[in-house]
């Protein structure tokens, strides 16, 4: 049965009087004195007459100035619940169900109202209502909601979702025509009244649940479920309030400001589909883009997964927490914001479902099965970090397979939950197959205007005059150094320089010479040095560290370097303390500075001596780094340590003072854990170049390049041999894996042996990269993987038992682990066949006369490397970059090269017979006397590219393939080409 809203509510004035009543814009003002003499006089049913009397509806109190409902507190829901008793004491007899649902939905929405309408943030929106009255529009709206006709199914929609239900929106109308008429937008006044929607969820259900002593049915309906219901809302506010809404106020590092505080928005590019930065467009705001993606209506778009990437600094977890307390103050409950750090998830479920649901630690989520599926709630997923996921430390679990299981998350429920990713760029390298559906930006650096914004809020805080001349010095291109001005773009190191600098810690002579990686080595010692002596230093505590940790800096440096190796290893950026004891346990030093410390401080001195600086105590009992870039720079920093001891000269005699036994104990202490990043390598590599250089010619800390790589080659020699892993005593990887184990760390020996191995040949690459550049060391340092080519060491099929040894972790683990430090590799002769090798850096290798049959090569780097007469028959090079490489003689039969960019290459003589080239770049390349017969050139770029004796078709295997979209411009040597097509040369205006 149909039913008129504005025949329901008749039914109501006609309790008090059988006349019929005009509805008049004066009758909001009804409703407003009735509840005032309701409050006042008390629940006296005959005091409700004069408010029913002269009212069309609640929702009139609309029309009215908000600052009377604001003001007098009006209870909407006692109003209308008084009206349904009166309706009872009166006819004696039950209201139906659409006349309960719309007495009391208005009731609600109108508490809702008020609730928000009074928040300081829209006290501007008071203001403008209560100055202009409403207009026409706002009548009509009233009237065509009286004319809604409410039928069971819309009831029932009501009851159970109301903020998705037709009633709702057609009180969302009248809200959004009132809030337009002051001044709002379009889509401000539907967002705000979609709120208001939302929020009136939790305020219709209590009202239902006290009603029903007066309305069976309602007492029916809510004596099983009402109470449960208002328990998952007060759950989800509790979580909103501990786990949300403290984030931006907590302090940054051990500061006395928060990231509040100092916050400033940031900018974002697009990226590509080959994970680069759009550089044309001006970058937007990050915030801006993040939110206009949150509530874009379009079906499309809520399909999407947001994929926010930046580089270690760029601000990228700061964000994530200033981005859900937004969410949590301006669109909460209609999106209600989960943030999930996913370094906390220690073991991932069959399901994406089961995984979220795991680290959400309230009764919403854990008692209830379906929280996902329950039509009153939206989530937004903030899942920070995707670059720390401890995957290889669960079972049969990959980073694409939990990237699909994203993707697939939020293509099926179609925009009824979003996910939002943070990640290093990095963090996607070697993921074959990227879910269509995700939409990536990479955050900007910041530029002078937000870096001005910054020192704004800075200058809140510290002493003005000097705050403001180190901005000024930072912007100066005469007088700062240009490394200095790149670091200060990075967030993180902006405040590092600037704190620095507050405490006369920062000596910017030494970044003159400085580039790149050293410069922001540079700032990392020296905020260490800082960190170590002078940073809670005062008039008082001049030496406050020491009376804190009882250590000396020396000391302190140790034990965090230790603390970061434990942490690298634990495959995140926490370990727990017993790891880091026992670490220190293994060393006679290391085990005295703990000594000395429980002699002055107790048994939580290790503890108390690590939380002093750029780590904190976690729930779980461990340590972890504020910020992941000083964990791994502090890795590099004991691994050089290393490295640098592996080299130094023995005493009575011996070559060495560490022997190779020690040595290989060592390596697989160091390196037996797990992949090295690219930036612990980078930062290994920095401070090993850097401590050559500055240490003195005699000393015995000095790098040796030449020493190290030889001993690092004998071991990958002996590794290779599987000398370590087929000991038939207890061996070296086994050792390293009991270990491990002993803190909950799930790696065994083949796993350990794998690691240490392929790390070792990291090292080798990079040695061999820098000795290359050097005209002193290149000719007694040069890496072959596979030994060097026609010598008698040399086995082409090395580097392949590797590749497939390593495929005992994943298939992937090898051109995860090692692909990106393989340019300027010597792989010359290599045997390669049907290796998985996608997204590996090839850049200035030599794989002359390699065998890559078959291999899996998708979105590789081969610029500038150099393939002649290599094999590459049916191999997969999909979307690969091989700009100025030389092709010359390879054999590209039947490959996939769609989508590749072959600018300026060398494809003289090369077999590209029934290749797929759709839609990639020839633009200069050299293809005389390429066999290019069957080939696909459709949507080819071959502008400038060099013809001559190419061969284009043939009677058995057909002409090549082209279309409009084949760029032939200043194409050079057609006339000479083989077998031109006649179509082609009519076309090219050839005949």
């Amino acid at each position: 049965m149909r039913k008129r809203l504005s025949h329901i509510w008749r039914g109501f004035r006609e309790l008090f009087s059988t006349e019929t009543l005009e509805t008049t814009v004066e009758s909001g003002k009804a409703v407003l004195e009735g509840a005032k003499t309701l409050q006042e006089q008390g629940k006296n049913l005959e005091l409700l007459k004069p408010l029913v009397e002269q009212s069309s509806s609640l929702l009139e109190v609309l029309c009215s100035p908000t600052v009377q409902v604001v003001g007098a507190g009006l209870p909407f829901v006692p109003i209308a619940i008084a009206i349904l008793r009166l309706y009872r004491h009166i006819t004696r007899k039950e209201p139906i169900l659409e006349e309960c649902v719309t007495l009391l939905s208005q009731a609600a929405y109108l508490e809702s109202f008020k609730e928000i309408i009074s928040l300081p943030d829209n006290q501007s929106i008071l203001a403008h209502w209560n100055s202009k009255p409403h207009t026409e529009a706002v009548r009509k709206q009233l009237q065509k909601l009286g004319d809604f006709e409410l039928d069971a199914k819309a009831t029932r929609r009501a009851i159970v979702s109301f903020p998705n239900s037709e009633l709702a929106q057609e009180y969302n109308q009248v809200l959004s025509a009132r809030l337009q008429q002051a001044g709002l937008g379009e889509d401000e006044a539907r967002t705000f009244a979609e709120r208001v929607a939302f929020n009136s969820e939790p305020h219709f259900i209590k009202a239902l649940s006290q009603a029903g002593e007066s309305v069976k049915q309602l007492a029916e309906l809510y004596r099983n479920g009402g109470l449960e219901a208002l328990k998952k809302y007060d759950s989800i506010d509790q979580y909103l309030e501990e786990q949300i809404a403290p984030k931006p106020d907590e302090p940054v590092f051990n500061e006395t400001f928060s990231f509040r505080d100092i916050y400033v928005p940031l900018k974002a590019r697009n990226v590509d589909k080959n994970g680069d930065m759009d550089d044309k467009p001006a970058p937007c705001d990050l915030e801006t883009w993040a939110k206009n993606i949150l509530l874009d209506q379009d079906a499309n778009k809520k399909r999407q997964v947001i994929f926010i990437q930046g580089g270690p600094g760029r601000g990228k977890s700061v964000f994530c927490r200033m981005f859900a307390d937004w969410v949590r103050q301006y669109l909460h409950p209609m999106w209600t914001p989960i943030l999930i750090r996913l370094r906390d998830i220690d073991e991932f479920q069959p399901s994406l479902e089961e995984t979220l649901r795991s680290r959400v630690k309230y009764d919403f989520a854990q008692s209830d099965d379906g929280w996902l599926t329950d039509a009153h709630k939206r989530f937004l997923f903030i899942l920070d970090g995707f670059d720390e996921l401890r995957i290889e430390r669960s079972s049969n679990q990959s980073v694409e397979r939990f990237l699909r299981q994203i993707g697939t998350f939020q293509f099926d429920y179609n925009g009824k939950h979003r996910v939002l990713i943070t990640g290093r760029a990095m963090a996607l390298h070697g993921i074959d197959r990227l879910p269509a559906n995700l939409e990536r930006v990479e955050i900007a650096e910041m530029n002078a205007k937000l870096q001005n914004q910054w020192f704004t809020n800075w200058r809140k805080h510290f002493d003005t005059d000097k705050s403001t001349a180190f901005q000024q010095f930072l912007q100066d291109n005469d007088r700062c150094p240009k490394q200095v001005q790149e670091l200060a773009k990075e967030p993180l190191l902006l405040y590092m320089l600037a704190a620095m600098h507050r405490d006369d810690k920062l000596d910017i002579s030494k970044f003159e010479q400085a580039s790149g990686t050293a410069a922001k080595i540079l700032a990392y010692e020296q905020a260490l040095d800082w960190v170590l002596t002078k940073q809670r230093s005062d008039d008082r505590h001049p030496d406050l560290n020491y009376e804190l940790t009882k250590q000396n800096p020396e000391a302190l440096r140790r034990l965090l370097a230790e603390a970061a190796v434990c942490v690298v290893q634990s495959g995140g950026e926490s370990a727990s303390m017993q790891m880091v004891k026992a670490r220190l346990q293994q060393d006679d030093e290391a085990r005295q500075l703990i000594e000395r410390a429980e002699k002055g401080l107790g048994e939580e001195a290790l503890k108390t001596a690590l939380s002093a600086f750029y780590l904190k105590s976690n729930s779980s009992g461990g340590v972890e780094f504020f910020h992941k870039s000083f964990g791994e720079f502090l890795c590099a920093e004991r691994l050089k340590d290393s490295l640098v001891e592996w080299t130094e000269p023995g005493r009575r005699g011996k070559t060495f003072n560490i022997d190779d036994k020690q040595l290989y104990e060592q390596i697989y202490d160091l390196l037996g854990y797990g992949a090295l990043t690219q930036e612990i390598v980078e930062y290994l590599m920095g401070l090993l170049i850097g401590d050559g250089q500055d240490a003195h010619p005699t000393s015995s800390n000095k790098f040796q390049p030449v020493q190290l790589f030889q001993r690092l080659e004998d071991f990958y020699q002996r590794w290779c041999d599987g000398e370590f892993i087929d000991s038939t005593e207890e061996t070296l990887p086994q050792r390293k894996a009991r270990e491990l184990q002993k803190q909950g760390i799930k790696l065994g020996q083949r796993q350990v042996d794998i690691y240490a191995g392929l790390n070792v040949m990291i090292l080798l690459l990079e040695l061999h990269r820098y000795a290359q550049e050097r005209d002193d060391l290149k000719d007694k340092i040069a890496f072959y993987p596979c030994g060097q080519k026609d010598s008698e060491g040399f086995d082409e099929t090395r580097l392949l038992r590797i590749i497939g040894y390593s495929y005992c972790i994943n298939v992937e683990k090898f051109s995860v682990t090692v692909g990106q430090f393989l340019s300027k590799a010597n792989l010359s002769g290599a045997n390669l066949f049907g290796s998985n090798l996608n997204s590996s850096n090839f850049s200035g290798a030599d794989l002359s006369d390699a065998n890559l049959f078959g291999s899996n090569l998708n979105s590789s780097n081969f610029s500038a490397a150099n393939l002649s007469s290599a094999n590459l028959f049916g191999s997969n090079l999909n979307s690969s970059n091989f700009s100025g490489a030389n092709l010359s003689s390879a054999n590209l039969f039947g490959s996939n090269l769609n989508s590749s960019n072959f600018s300026g290459a060398n494809l003289s003589s090369a077999n590209l017979f029934g290749s797929n080239l759709n839609s990639s770049n020839f633009s200069g390349a050299n293809l005389r006397d390429a066999d290019l017969r069957g080939a696909d050139l459709r949507d080819v770029d071959l502008r400038g590219a060099d013809l001559r004796g190419a061969n284009l078709s043939n009677e058995l295997f057909g002409d090549i393939r082209w279309d409009e979209n084949t760029k032939w411009e200043d194409v050079k040597g057609l006339q000479t080409a083989i077998n031109v097509p006649k179509p082609l040369r009519q076309k090219l205006g050839l005949e």
